[in-house]
């Protein structure tokens, strides 16, 4: 019986589960290839939503490369050493930096085909201490290249600018390569490093006398615009500040969805799920955003074939 006793006192001592509270915040790091303003406030805001208290139940570590990519292995490296609970990597370029930087803390990302790239082992069972949400699907290529087309229609040649060392760069170009072939359009792909001023690049989209450029999201955007614009070319690409950034054409994967997404799963995640548990999701809504008032400064009028359809126009 005394024992007994003793075993009710401990017992009565410790905390019910539901009284077990975490004394310190969860730490979450960002880690970003550039722009961390908008992603981050989001992220934060849908966090918030979930019950997270900055300050009080989560803080918040935010690295960006400024576009320089060559810098992520070291940010990756840094957050891995704080460390953090959980890195949220946004591209495909930080997804495999965080990849390279640790294998157990868990790694929330968004990215380009991240099967193809070897982020994860499949989509529905995604292994390793890796989930989130895929940035593509099969029809993205066709559908952007359709865009292209269909708001600047005497375009035959559309030049691509792709980033030489994103691991999604083969997937994305081949992408585009399948669109193209029957449609009467031709791709000049100009690979380049994203730290590259791009001026050879379009000087080569000069020469090859293109009509329109993609632009692959990782690389430098604005500079590419900037370039772009000197050329009078209008410019498309898969990602939805593209167009508020001063591109004509951004179609891509809804940035609600996404990261709706990556904040549902970083709560599971904090709640105790594991990574290889969570499928990684693919996007079910798209985003067509059209500046208007760009492609009015280069001197085109878009149809409204496309305006009817834009989730958003800037003007």
């Amino acid at each position: 019986m005394h024992r007994r006793t003793i075993l009710i006192a401990v017992l009565a001592s410790l905390p019910s589960v539901g009284q077990a509270q975490r004394t310190t915040p969860h730490r979450i790091g960002f880690l970003l290839p550039a722009h961390p303003e908008s992603f981050v406030r989001d992220m934060r805001e849908r966090l918030r939503r979930l019950g997270y208290v900055e300050g009080r139940s989560v803080g918040f570590e935010v690295r960006s490369a400024e576009g320089r990519l060559d810098r992520l292995p070291a940010l990756a490296a840094e957050l891995a050493r704080l460390p953090v609970d959980v890195i949220v990597a946004n591209q495909t370029p930080a997804a495999h930096a965080a990849k390279a930087a640790t294998g157990s803390i868990p790694i929330v990302m968004t990215a380009g085909d991240p099967v193809r790239t070897g982020l994860v082992e499949s989509l529905a069972r995604p292994g390793g201490n890796i989930t989130g949400m895929s940035g593509s699907a099969a029809d993205l290529g066709a559908k952007l290249l359709s865009l292209v087309r269909e708001a600047f229609p005497s375009t035959d040649r559309v030049g691509v600018l792709a980033n030489a060392t994103d691991p999604f760069t083969a997937p994305f170009l081949e992408l585009l390569e399948g669109a193209q072939r029957g449609t009467g359009v031709s791709l000049h792909v100009e690979r380049v490093p994203p730290e590259d001023a791009y001026r050879d690049a379009f000087a080569a989209f000069e020469r090859h006398r293109v009509q329109a450029v993609i632009v692959q999201p990782s690389l430098r955007r604005e500079r590419a615009i900037a370039l772009a614009n000197a050329q009078r070319l209008p410019t498309a690409s898969p990602i939805e500040p593209f167009a508020a950034e001063g591109g004509v054409l951004a179609y891509s994967s809804s940035g609600v969805e996404v990261r709706r997404t990556l904040a549902e799963y970083v709560d599971r995640i904090l709640r105790g799920a594991k990574p290889a548990d969570l499928p990684v999701q693919q996007p079910t809504e798209y985003t067509l955003v059209v500046n208007v008032k760009a492609a009015r400064a280069l001197g085109f009028e878009i149809p409204l074939s496309i305006l009817v359809r834009a989730d958003e126009l800037i003007e």
